[in-house]
């Protein structure tokens, strides 16, 4: 029996597990692991509470004093309930989180045992840094790396088994300062992006003191049976199935989407909820997405470097508790070729501590050329840094789902909907005349009457557009599912902040001069709808015209990680990056180095799977169909027999023995490229190899005679589980 029998066998016994759902009501269990504002003023004393509060809502460093008796506080917390381990849990740039375990326990200088956490433990702790990626900036010899407390992300407790370990949130640092991981950037970038909104928002309202960039993430992923996956290896070791034929029925019916969920995949959905809401992830949404076997989960917004935790945080939830259920969850960009591929839909806005939404149209004139100059900024640095913003989520598996399949396409263009284009025409053109000399000046473009109307309702989506107004925020459309959000609204959070430093300074020159507010305000709004407004399009981002236009436009097309990955290390970013005071040269050279790298092993594994699965694998199978099929005409000869009754046999025989050999010619060919491209020294060009001479000349080439195979051969002899049971058997 081959072990995809063995596996299918086992997906028709399986049943539903019964999920640990221990309340009826969220609200019950809904951050009870998380050492939250309102459990730390019950364990904490008025000092260190009013100290932590103070670093959480404004940002305000901690006295290491204090942070000993804030360290006392959560140990107490923790142990009610049964912690006896912490970590400080980081996002190191490998894309993933990473945790050092020690115990509450020491031993005092008599030996006296104790349980003991005390403020230093708290603040820092040193994690060997050698083996994490660096870029360059750290050689193995030089080890020490830091990670230090973020008090703006509450600590959890996470469940693993019967143990639970307290997780204190961090950033990662060298011994020399530069930043190791995702969250130190994205916490700069958040506050350059604050400090430039508030200086904006302080035109129409001075009360605003602070403005937080806030994030809705979608998620998507794949659900498929433990026992299948185990008998594909190339699901175990790529998250990919490189090779399979596509099944009779795929997506074409359109029946998964927002269907009934299957019983199996919602008692494991319920579950993973149930753990979710305890850490206070605050999901909202669940649902089958388009594909068979995908589905979706969406969480209410939150303060960017909060929501970025949580999701992180969820991908590691819904991978442990899949476990549970005998299930595994697929979070790659494009698990299977020919239906829809994962993404992660980053919803973006910005809000004030006045509790205004800046994306949100008002009703008064004021409120609207509020919108107005926050929406139109937001289109500009998009237009203005496209480039860098298409880097922020290149990847190699991102590679495989950008352009196909509802994903948007390489080409970064930004959509507003039929009646923001309208406001938008109508404000530009009225350039070249002069504004009336009044504050009302901006009633006479009638936007109060026409942008109220902008609700929810009336903001078409496109989903075809990577960058998409959707009524009250920007939807990011082009991240992918396995990537951790920090990079991408890093890099958002920078140049809508660096375009909001240039608007003022623009604006008050024209004040200046002698210009009234309002008209200078608006002055420059139009100057940047005119110079931003190729970036605008309404259409299917799939068509070829649309590819056709965007190089009139001059919009550039990068279709390749390692082509786009250049764009992080232009003088351009350089200078955008070094001004927001985001990362050094030396930090941005190295997030290029190692991204080029992950690019570069990941194609190479995935070349690596190829070869071993068609030579242990595919060849063996097909060669013994092959021997049934000679056996049988030999026969038929034998017998003789008119070969017009056997010329089927004939054809197919031909047929496998052609595609066999065409597979082992091919992975031939693919090893040796790869060993020419192992001998590259430079990162890029190495890259460029794997891409252009590995990836682009051999991949579809060999799945295309696999895929044939698979067909042709006998199913008992084919060994990896297909499409048709990997979608379909729950």
């Amino acid at each position: 029996m081959s072990l995809r029998t063995d596996a299918v066998k086992h997906v028709s016994h399986e049943k539903a597990a019964s999920p640990d759902v221990r309340a009826t009501k969220i609200t019950a269990i809904f951050g009870e692991s998380v050492f939250s504002i309102k459990v730390a003023r019950e364990f904490l004393s008025d000092e260190a509470y009013k100290s932590l509060l103070n670093s959480f809502k404004g940002s305000k460093k901690i006295d290491r004093a204090v942070a000993s008796q804030i360290a006392t506080g959560i140990r107490a917390w923790a142990e009610s309930k049964g912690v006896t381990h912490y970590t400080h849990w980081f996002q190191p740039l490998t894309g993933s989180t990473a945790e050092k375990h020690d115990s509450f326990f020491t031993l005092k200088s008599d030996g006296t045992a104790i349980e003991e956490f005390d403020g230093a433990a708290l603040i820092q702790q040193e994690p060997d840094a050698s083996s994490f990626p660096s870029g360059g900036l750290r050689a193995t010899f030089e080890a020490r790396g830091y990670s230090a407390w973020d008090p703006s992300s509450p600590p959890f407790i996470i469940e693993i088994g019967n143990g639970k370990t307290l997780c204190i949130p961090t950033i990662f640092v060298s011994y020399t300062g530069e930043s190791l991981d995702y969250k130190a950037p994205l916490m700069k970038a958040t506050e350059a992006l604050n400090k430039a909104a508030v200086t904006v928002c302080n035109y129409f309202d001075k009360n605003v003191n602070k403005v937080t960039p806030t994030l809705g993430w979608e998620q998507e992923y794949f659900v498929i049976d433990e026992a299948l996956v185990n008998a594909r290896p190339d699901l175990i070791q790529c998250g990919r199935t490189v090779f399979g034929a596509a099944p009779a029925k795929g997506q074409q019916l359109e029946d998964h989407y927002f269907g009934s969920i299957p019983e199996r995949v919602y008692a494991f959905m319920r579950d993973f909820e149930n753990e979710s809401y305890k850490l206070g992830i605050p999901l909202r949404t669940r649902h089958n997405e388009v594909a068979p076997a995908q589905f979706e989960c969406a969480p209410i917004f939150e303060e960017v470097n909060i929501a970025v935790d949580h999701n992180i945080l969820l991908m590691d939830v819904m991978t442990r508790i899949a476990k549970r259920h005998k299930l595994v969850v697929l979070l790659h960009e494009k698990p299977f070729a020919g239906i829809n591929g994962s993404g992660k839909h980053n919803n973006w806005s910005l809000a004030t501590d006045t509790g205004v939404n800046l994306l949100a149209p008002g009703k008064t004139p004021k409120t609207n050329l509020m919108f107005l100059t926050f929406f139109v900024n937001t289109i500009k640095a998009v237009h203005d840094y496209a480039d860098i913003l298409r880097a922020s989520i290149a990847s190699a598996s991102n590679d495989f789902r950008l352009g196909a399949n509802e994903a948007p396409p390489a080409i970064i263009s930004v959509f507003v909907g039929e009646y923001l284009t309208k406001v938008l025409q109508d404000v530009e053109s009225r350039v070249g005349t002069k504004f009336d000399e009044q504050d009302e000046a901006i009633l006479k473009l009638d936007l109060h009457r026409s942008i109220p109307e902008l609700l929810l309702d009336n903001t078409d989506r496109n989903r075809t557009s990577p960058f998409a107004f959707t009524g009250n925020k920007f939807e990011f459309r082009a991240v992918g599912s396995t990537a951790n959000c920090s990079h991408p609204m890093t890099i958002l959070n920078t140049i809508v902040a660096d375009t909001l430093v240039k608007f003022a300074q623009e604006v008050d020159a024209l004040i200046e001069k002698g210009d009234k507010k309002e008209i200078a305000i608006m002055q420059v709004i139009q100057k940047y709808i005119v110079s931003s407004k190729k970036i605008l399009f309404e259409g299917d981002g799939y068509s070829e015209e649309w590819h056709k236009e965007a190089e009139k436009r001059g919009l550039p097309n990068l279709k390749t990680t390692p082509v786009a990955l250049d764009a992080m290390v232009t003088e351009k970013a350089k200078k955008l990056f070094k001004d927001n005071n985001i990362y050094t040269h030396s930090e941005l050279e190295a997030r290029y180095e190692i991204e080029l790298e992950k690019y570069i092993k990941k194609v190479q594994i995935e070349a690596r799977i190829m070869g071993d699965l068609a030579t242990n694998h595919i060849i063996p199978a097909a060669i013994k169909y092959q021997n049934e099929l000679l056996k049988n005409v030999s026969l038929l000869r034998e017998a003789a027999l008119p070969e017009k009754l056997y010329k089927g046999q004939l054809t197919l025989l031909k047929d496998v023995s052609t595609h066999i050999q065409q597979v082992y010619d091919n992975v031939h060919a693919m090893v040796e490229e790869r060993k020419v491209a192992n001998n590259i020294e430079h990162s890029r060009d190495k890259a460029i190899a794997y891409e252009s001479k590995v990836k682009a000349q051999y991949f579809d080439k060999i799945r295309y005679h696999v895929d044939k195979l698979e067909q042709l051969v006998d199913d008992e002899l084919w060994t990896l589980p297909k499409y048709r049971e990997l979608l379909f058997l729950r």
